[in-house]
């Protein structure tokens, strides 16, 4: 091939990865949908099958797609996760990568600790604290049931507020005076109950992450532990890790 037609390759390549970077952009495919087949995508945007796969090849590479060997190309669905070593409610993460966060309040109510929680939160015996699940959704679509309990006796305000598509990190900082400061945080992986997986639009049996936390504030005050249930495939966890320098 000589360099005009490298030239001429290469922009048709170009050419073809923007007008469908375009179309994902639009919403003209819908988060985790099938695109059309090789051959008709091809027919469509004029062009060959070895320009269309190595333009797909480039959006997958940058994550906007990704490829069943089986079944085809499809739009990865929106994913989120904090970033390293970064402390994050699901609003800010939702807003940092350019998505609409909903919260649906499932149940919201103010009960007695048990005793395990009393022990988590550093609280008396039935102390009082609020019990607050809600389902996340971004953009639309239902990603994670999130469970909490706060200690009312840190943030009495809270029985009083409509958490729904409230930042429960936010609401505590600016309407309790709580400053969030860390999270002890795990992750495990399970599989989705039958009333999980109706939430999350999944099938019983599927995947999921669930991650469970406690909370404290920079007065060093454990004020939250909380319990989040992801779709497997709308969930990543990163984490910087650094090993010991060793001595002598």
């Amino acid at each position: 091939m000589t360099s005009v037609e490298d030239t001429r390759a290469g922009a048709a390549v170009d050419q073809t990865y923007r007008r469908l970077s375009d179309a994902l952009r639009r919403g003209v495919y819908q988060a985790g949908s099938r695109l059309p087949g090789e051959r008709d995508l091809a027919v469509a945007l004029g062009v060959s099958r070895s320009t269309l796969r190595l333009a797909l090849s480039r959006l997958a590479e940058e994550n906007k797609l990704e490829r069943s060997s089986q079944r085809g190309w499809f739009v990865r669905r929106n994913v989120v996760g904090e970033p390293p070593s970064t402390l994050q409610s699901f609003t800010e993460m939702a807003h940092a990568r350019g998505l609409r966060p909903e919260s649906k309040v499932l149940h919201q109510r103010a009960r007695s600790a048990t005793f395990e929680e009393a022990e988590q939160l550093a609280i008396a015996p039935a102390s009082r604290v609020l019990d607050l699940q809600r389902l996340r959704s971004l953009d639309g679509v239902p990603v994670c049931v999130d469970t909490s309990v706060v200690a009312l006796s840190l943030a009495p305000e809270l029985a009083e507020i409509d958490l729904t598509d409230r930042s429960l990190y936010e609401t505590l900082e600016q309407i309790c005076g709580l400053r969030i400061a860390r999270s002890s945080y795990t992750v495990r992986a399970a599989a989705a109950d039958q009333t999980t997986a109706e939430l999350l639009d999944v099938p019983p049996g599927d995947p999921v992450l669930i991650g469970e936390e406690l909370t404290y504030t920079d007065a060093g005050s454990p004020v939250l532990a909380g319990r989040m249930v992801y779709r497997s495939d709308a969930y990543r966890f990163q984490a910087d890790l650094f090993r010991p320098i060793a001595s002598g």
